[in-house]
């Protein structure tokens, strides 16, 4: 079902997963009039449905921009958390959100990044949901997920 410019919840969701359905096919998020034309509905509902979505937590806008960032796990800008899926490069915008990358597509993973201490290169990779560790490390969070979206671009 697609929705009307009326039914807000509706546009949401289509929104939402046509937020998505872009991240997995082709590792960037879609534009406004991108999912306007889409929907079938004006780019201004769909802006205001992408700022509902933020106001909800479900989305991280480029500041001042109806433009998606972040759509957890996905970051619509190059980022430390490399994850190649095939001929597919995404990232994540932590360690967290790269493993996060390989369950939501529900494919092996290879996933690059450092150490934020000394600069050694990391990888890690998935296969049948399991991760198989190919560089020895820890992972850290230095923010508590209580306190993520105090300030989330910066966590």
């Amino acid at each position: 079902m697609v929705a009307t410019p009326g039914d807000a919840s509706i546009l949401d969701r289509d929104v939402r997963l046509a937020v998505y359905r872009k991240f997995v096919e082709d590792a960037r998020p879609p534009t406004p009039p991108e999912m306007a034309v889409e929907l079938g509905v004006a780019t201004l509902d769909v802006e205001a449905s992408i700022r509902r979505l933020a106001d909800g937590h479900v989305l991280v806008l480029a500041p001042g921009t109806p433009y998606v960032w972040m759509a957890n796990p996905f970051s619509a800008i190059p980022t430390p958390f490399e994850v190649e899926i095939g001929d597919r490069l995404y990232f994540g915008n932590c360690i967290w959100d790269a493993l996060g990358i390989s369950a939501c597509v529900h494919t092996d993973a290879h996933i690059r990044t450092y150490c934020p201490d000394c600069s050694e290169p990391l990888s890690l990779d998935v296969r049948d949901g399991e991760l198989e560790a190919t560089s020895e490390g820890v992972i850290h969070f230095a923010v508590p997920a209580a306190h993520w979206w105090d300030d989330i671009g910066s966590t």
